[in-house]
């Protein structure tokens, strides 16, 4: 049997196969559908300083091969999580991930010293990129200046592995990835999503009540899979890869690209078990071609 397990810098994992925050919500949702222990890790939902309401209905919008939304990081905040979500998912068996917004520097800040403490947290991820709020989110993740200075100061108090998730929506995504990996990133994950919008011609109104929002799935993958490729060969630093992974074959394309690990996002909501069969699909393939470890497959691409 291959070996399965990765490094993302301190963070140690069984396997490469994570779900993505705001896909899988605190991971008790899909405890009925899956062994929860056999993941690589939980990215959990959104979570803020303060308690969040989000954005007005409707949010989300069927698009081709695809969906948008503009849910607007909706969350109880910080200090709910850790005081009521937190002693429910603690003993999942599998690294627990927050992914950590805000609206200004001190918010991100802030809130990553609050969940420090917390054992079965070992790594927070930093959402620089999230293109459906109307403040902060992706205003930090379009410039190498503000993504930086974000990353810079929440690496001055946090301690333990710091994953900074990376907007697609600017033109060079490795300038972002190279200067948040100057000011201390110990990982990127990408991509988000794309800025995009739906309007319903028979109303001649926007199908989202903020008008755009951020798309998702299938369509995507095309293009986070030749961002994860320039990614790798700009930084050092590990890469986790996400943009419409539906099935192993799209996991391995996104390790081959340079991906060490990989997040599952938009799929669980089509297939909750998803994430269970890419991973015995990932763990056949590297059987089937008698190679002794994942490892052996990153950034291998033959060009």
């Amino acid at each position: 049997m291959a070996q399965l397990n990765v490094k993302i810098s301190n963070l140690e994992l069984k396997n490469p196969v994570m779900t993505a925050s705001g896909t899988f919500g605190y991971g008790t949702e899909y405890a009925d559908f899956i062994d929860l222990e056999r993941l690589g890790g939980i990215f959990v939902k959104g979570t803020t300083l303060e308690p969040r309401e989000g954005n007005s209905y409707p949010r989300m919008a069927e698009t081709a091969s695809g969906m948008l939304n503009a849910v607007g990081l909706q969350n109880k905040g910080v200090g709910y999580f850790i005081d009521h979500i937190y002693p429910e998912i603690k003993d999942f068996g599998t690294p627990i991930i927050v992914n950590v917004s805000g609206s200004s520097i001190d918010d991100y800040v802030a809130c990553a010293e609050k969940l420090i403490d917390l054992e079965k947290v070992p790594a927070i991820e930093l959402n620089i990129s999230c293109p459906n709020v109307k403040e902060g989110g992706m205003a930090f993740g379009t410039s190498c200046k503000s993504a930086a200075s974000v990353v810079k100061a929440v690496r001055s108090v946090y301690p333990k592995t710091l994953i900074v998730k990376l907007s697609p929506n600017v033109t060079d995504i490795s300038e972002i990835a190279l200067a948040v990996e100057s000011e201390g990133a110990d990982s990127v994950s990408l991509v988000n999503t794309f800025l995009g919008m739906a309007i319903d011609a028979e109303k001649r109104s926007p199908k989202l009540s903020t008008i755009t929002g951020g798309l998702s799935g299938p369509c995507i993958k095309p293009i986070a899979l030749r961002m994860v490729w320039e990614v790798f060969h700009a930084v050092k630093i590990p890469i986790i890869g996400m943009g419409g992974i539906c099935n192993w074959q799209d996991a391995i394309e996104f390790i081959l690209a340079g991906a060490t690990a990989i997040e599952i996002g938009t799929y669980n909501f089509i297939n909750p078990t998803a994430s269970i069969k890419i991973l015995e699909g990932i763990e056949n393939y590297l059987d089937r071609h008698h190679i002794n470890s994942v490892t052996d497959l990153i950034g291998q691409l033959e060009v």
